[in-house]
């Protein structure tokens, strides 16, 4: 009994800092997404094992002795399930920032993270980190190194405006991208629960065009979206469209994605397409997607897809199948 007693105490004695940690300090969450794919490049085809963008991170806030104000961080990285390193890196970076929220005036952070452009398309994109994703035929996909971001406090509960700047911090003679501003990235973003919509919109922003363009690196692009959502009782619609152009050059893109998902108890099943039509080179990059999710609980899940990626004129077509699971874990 007094053995009993005593393993009572000292767990009491580590679980009650862990949760004092919890409600005030970092948060520790991650998860890990892996798929056995089959993909085939219209040539030739072979198995993969993919770790789609599994990741592990820190975030939390600190309050301050200033009245309604708290710091904000995040530190969140890219981990490979499958061989342990992505392009040489154990760890690679992907939003990580420092900032301050303030319950009146809103949050400002600093850091590198993924643009207001990017994250308007909310959840629009049925297939997101896996070869369905939209980012595999339209621009506009990006995570932004040296960002300073304001977002309003929610108005109405629903209503939320981010504005993003990216110095160009170009020393060089003579270059341009040298200012407080060389790059900007907007949106307006309505969400309360059932209905989601955002205008978004990206000034010169580095990136380059999935079908019209030279495609070098480092090109400079304007970018409108427009996106659209409602989760009414058992379904999910979406839609989203965009008009993407060079800054210096000619080419432009015009893409659009309709996607919808039926829940039923534990399983979801969803669909996608999308297509990029380039305005030079009349070339048509399109996207179709299908698959479904298994719940087995409320942070895991397996699932099977297969996804098509193909040009209407060139060579070029990428067929994948897959079944995975993703596992989501915080403490």
């Amino acid at each position: 009994m007094k053995k009993q007693l005593l393993a009572l105490a000292i767990g009491s004695m580590v679980v009650a800092p862990s949760m004092a940690l919890a409600e005030k300090g970092p948060i520790v969450y991650g998860k890990v997404n892996v798929s056995y794919e089959n993909q085939d490049d219209g040539t030739e085809d072979a198995w993969f094992l993919e770790s789609n963008a599994s990741r592990v991170g820190v975030k939390g806030e600190l309050d301050l002795d200033v009245d309604k104000l708290k710091a904000v961080y995040q530190a969140e990285f890219e981990i490979s399930v499958d061989d342990g390193e992505k392009d040489g890196e154990t760890f690679s970076q992907r939003n990580i920032y420092g900032g301050f929220a303030h319950e009146t005036y809103g949050t400002l952070i600093a850091g590198k993270f993924d643009s207001p452009l990017k994250k308007a398309q909310g959840d629009v994109d049925q297939f997101n980190d896996l070869q369905g994703d939209i980012k595999n035929i339209m621009a506009g996909e990006n995570r932004e190194d040296n960002v300073v971001q304001y977002s309003t406090p929610s108005l109405a509960d629903a209503l939320k405006l981010n504005v993003a700047v990216i110095p160009g911090e170009e020393q060089d003679e003579g270059s341009e991208n040298n200012g407080v501003a060389d790059a900007v990235s907007t949106s307006l973003v309505f969400d309360n629960g059932t209905f989601y919509g955002s205008l978004a919109y990206d000034s010169e922003i580095e990136d380059k065009l999935k079908v019209d363009g030279s495609g070098i690196a480092g090109d400079r692009l304007n970018i409108l979206r427009a996106t659209g959502m409602a989760r009414i009782d058992i379904f999910e619609v979406g839609a989203l469209y965009q008009m993407a152009e060079e800054d210096q050059g000619e080419g432009e893109d015009t893409s659009f994605l309709v996607s919808g998902a039926v829940n039923l108890a534990r399983w979801k099943l969803k669909a996608q397409y999308g297509m990029t039509e380039a305005d030079i080179r009349d070339e048509e990059l399109s996207l179709m997607a299908v698959g479904a999710d298994y719940k087995l609980a409320k942070k895991s899940k397996v699932y099977a897809y297969y996804s098509q990626v193909e040009e209407d004129k060139g060579d070029f077509e990428d067929t994948t199948f897959g079944v995975g699971f993703e596992h989501k874990f915080s403490m």
